[in-house]
């Protein structure tokens, strides 16, 4: 039996999709809660797809040469858990029994990282069709930089998607982009049961699948989700086609097998009930008890696959050990950018000479790009039709899409897909080559929310730059005015959020996200200039690093603690220069990322913030929101309370008190107001 072209008895067969179904029956009736219809469903296509053209290595999931399987129909997760156990992976058949309990490895969702062989967390309909894109579009780009005979990147991504995922507009973005550029190397099998929560699909669903995919340039085919070798051919056509992505629509029977609830909406997102598992393991032949049956037939099967899988990766292996002695400077160029290596100077190299440039921090941002690319030149990114806005090109490399190996280069042009780009960005992250980053302008983060969120939960290394941060970007008005974004990005865990107020802190802000983040991370970045900060001595990156820094301090001690971020730091310093002709002196704090400052012992916090019964005033041309719990009961957030407007800068500033006598005037009458309650 080889590892591609395993030959099956049909009983044999019969036998272990049944198991695949039937676990996932007992799973969710166990748990009385949980997605039953689709793997029954879908059984005998994701078997043939795992058993003959996944490549994979069950006791080591992260190996970098396997083809990656996603099931952006995250529902369906008692598929993916049976599989996984079956074929060998470090899931007990415990964990299964256990299906969404507390501290289980089967969550009702899969949960990338806390499942070994899961390589996303899905579950949000749309986002595992376009992470995979950008699985894929990474494996192209590995073998683009890094390939050769024998080298990386030749692995195929393929996935399961349901009517759910193409009816979330990130599939037709996602799909868009990936037709255009030619991804051979992404198959995606469509779960065509027609059955959603409220009913059947012809209730809101009726488009051509096939012509609306083949109309973005894909491979498509149809099959009976019935047909063993049927599902084969066309999943090895689909192989085949090295030009195009491929979708396989195949047409399943939600809960097949189920008397009383196959094709119907019934089985979507509820247990069978007891009678209802005891007609249907009678309709198929399955023995009533136990629970969670393995044939000891289907038990030998999946042991010798599992053997032969890991033959298959230990040739793949032999021929990457020869890549690796024919290009030995390529092969630890690979190396350092799977590792994430960067080099120790890193954050001195990317602010030299930035200390008194003044400009926005959008194009500071582009210079220090530049300067990443040449220390790590496993940096990619891209933008959202923005690149001349967002200062995001890497002016060293080519385009993605362009010239002789349409792969080779590192720019990436997303078009006007924002919801895609945030999740092609986290694929391209996950593929685990690359280091990648995505720009648009933060009034569109709005877009991309779902992606960024995914990245915090899986803690992946994804990098967003958002321009034009604040009302200061002018007259394009309220629509393009970010107020309350900032606050609603730093309300998701595990996502440090930078706005940095000049060079220095743009550097650093990046450094930092090299070198020391563990998932992913946001800058803030300004669309209007704004001046070298001027630090007391001995102050440098290590204190931009605790998220907040003293940056200035009065004669004697300090009336009021003004605490700003980004482009507001420097008016904070104008205000202090006023106040202080007016006998109030104050302290400067800058917070170029609030998470960490907020991560830092209470006594480094305390000692910045607090100064006797001197106030804290935050500082923000936004919201706020996010500043409140720094200035308690005495301070005062001088944010923004309503829309923005469209203006010029500098009347904006007028009209929406960001001029330095008016933010002055403003702590004065707050002072004001303390001393006399």
């Amino acid at each position: 039996m080889s590892g591609s072209e395993p030959v099956m008895r049909p009983q044999l067969r019969d036998e272990v999709v049944n198991t695949i179904r039937f676990l996932a029956v007992d799973a969710v009736e166990q748990a009385k809660s949980g997605h039953p219809g689709a793997p029954m469903g879908l059984a005998l296509p994701a078997f043939e797809l795992w058993d003959r053209h996944l490549r994979f290595d069950p006791s080591d999931p992260a190996w970098p040469l396997r083809d990656r399987f996603v099931l952006s129909a995250g529902h369906a997760s008692m598929l993916l858990y049976s599989l996984l156990h079956l074929y060998g992976f470090d899931l007990p058949l415990e964990e299964l029994v256990h299906f969404r309990q507390l501290g289980s490895r089967t969550a009702g969702h899969p949960e990338y990282g806390h499942t070994p062989g899961v390589e996303m967390t899905t579950g949000p309909l749309g986002q595992g069709f376009a992470h995979g894109v950008g699985m894929a579009l990474a494996a192209r780009m590995t073998r683009a930089h890094f390939g050769g005979a024998g080298g990386p990147g030749d692995h195929r991504v393929f996935a399961i998607v349901s009517d759910g995922d193409l009816m979330e507009g990130i599939s037709a973005e996602a799909g868009s982009l990936a037709g255009h550029l030619g991804l051979g190397n992404l198959v995606y099998l469509y779960d065509d049961n027609r059955i959603t929560i409220d009913g059947a699909t012809d209730i809101t669903f009726s488009e051509d699948v096939v012509a609306r995919f083949e109309a973005q340039r894909w491979h498509v085919q149809t099959v009976d989700g019935l047909d063993a070798e049927g599902i084969h051919k066309a999943l090895s056509e689909a192989v085949a086609e090295d030009e195009r992505p491929s979708l396989v629509v195949c047409r399943t029977t939600i809960a097949y097998g189920s008397p009383g609830k196959a094709n119907t909406s019934a089985s979507h997102g509820a247990p069978l009930g007891a009678e209802e598992v005891e007609a249907t393991k009678r309709a198929l032949g399955w023995p009533l008890e136990p629970s969670f049956h393995i044939p000891d037939a289907v038990r030998a099967y999946f042991a010798e696959r599992s053997a032969a899988k890991r033959g298959q990766r230990a040739e793949r292996d032999t021929a990457l050990a020869g890549w690796r002695a024919s290009e030995p400077e390529t092969a630890a160029a690979w190396d350092r950018a799977r590792a994430r290596e960067v080099p120790a100077d890193l954050a001195p190299r990317l602010a030299e000479g930035l200390e008194d440039v003044s400009d926005a921090t959008r194009k500071l941002s582009g210079k220090v790009i530049q300067r990443l690319y040449e220390a790590v030149p496993y940096l990619v990114g891209g933008s959202a039709d923005l690149a001349g806005s967002n200062n995001t090109r890497i002016d060293a490399s080519g385009d993605v899409g362009a010239g002789p190996d349409p792969f080779a280069g590192s720019n990436i042009h997303y078009g006007v897909r924002e919801h895609a780009m945030g999740a092609i960005t986290n694929g391209i992250a996950l593929d685990g080559t690359f280091l990648p980053y995505a720009g648009t302008f933060l009034i569109f983060s709005d877009y991309m929310r779902p992606a960024i969120r995914l990245a915090a939960l899986m803690g992946v290394r994804s990098i967003f730059v958002f321009t034009h941060d604040s009302i200061f970007l002018g007259e394009d008005g309220p629509t393009h005015q970010p107020i309350e974004q900032l606050d609603s990005l730093r309300a998701i865990p595990n996502l440090a959020v930078w706005r940095p107020a000049d060079g220095v802190e743009t550097a650093a802000a990046w450094a930092w996200l090299l070198e020391r983040a563990e998932g992913p991370g946001l800058l803030a970045l300004t669309r209007h200039g704004v001046p070298a900060l001027e630090r007391p001595t001995g102050v440098g990156v290590a204190d931009v690093w605790r998220g907040g820094y003293r940056l200035r301090e009065p004669a004697g001690a300090p009336d009021v603690v003004l605490a700003a971020t980004g482009s507001e730091v420097s008016l904070a310093c104008e205000a202090a220069d006023k106040l202080a002709t007016q006998g109030v002196g104050a302290r400067v704090v800058s917070l170029p990322c609030l998470e960490l400052f907020e991560s830092q012992p209470r006594a480094y916090r305390d000692g910045l913030l607090r100064a006797g019964d001197a106030p804290v005033v935050a500082v923000e041309a936004a919201r706020g929101q996010s500043l409140r719990g720094l200035v308690g009961d005495r301070g005062l957030v001088y944010g923004i309370d309503r829309f923005g407007a469209s203006a010029p800068l500098g009347a904006l500033a007028e009209e929406f008190g960001f001029t330095p006598d008016q933010l002055a005037e403003g702590v004065r009458r707050h002072l004001e107001e303390l001393r006399a309650s």
